[in-house]
């Protein structure tokens, strides 16, 4: 009989493990000024280029489109960003950000700062280095996308 795996002793179960740990720090991060995890990824985006479309967002977040969709919609909700139209094209609609969206950048800025610096609590600079190394050849493995000394 086949020796059975031992799910805990394998990489994979603790970068599942350390995922969804890593998730909810995130949320009570971004819940502190009242955003979702995942918006913040939105306006990462806009910071880097206002006025993108919605299947610009889905391609650079990486993620299904209604979610993005969903996302944005919650955005508009809080004023953070606008949707609109496209003179001349009339399926085309473009995402900016709005003032309260660029101000947000301070606030999204310190609890990122509070979010890395807990998450890294305990590692050497070199372990830091080594860990961000290390994550971005599992991020270009998964995705195809370049690694961070590339974006």
């Amino acid at each position: 009989m086949a020796e059975l795996i031992k799910f805990e002793d394998t990489v994979s179960y603790l970068l599942a493990k350390v995922t969804t740990a890593f998730r909810n720090s995130l949320e009570r991060h971004m819940g502190k000024i009242h955003l979702h995890g995942g918006q913040i990824f939105i306006l990462f985006e806009l910071w880097k280029q206002d006025g993108l479309r919605l299947i610009d967002l889905v391609e650079r977040v990486n993620v299904a489109a209604p979610t993005v969709t969903k996302m944005v919609d919650g955005l508009i909700e809080i004023h953070l960003v606008t949707r609109t139209k496209i003179e001349g094209d009339n399926r085309s609609k473009r995402i900016f950000l709005t003032e309260g969206g660029r101000v947000m950048r301070g606030k999204i800025e310190a609890q990122w700062l509070e979010l890395e610096e807990s998450c890294l609590t305990g590692l050497t600079e070199t372990e830091r280095l080594v860990l961000f190394e290390l994550l971005g050849k599992l991020r270009s493995s998964y995705t195809g996308a370049p690694g961070p000394e590339e974006d």
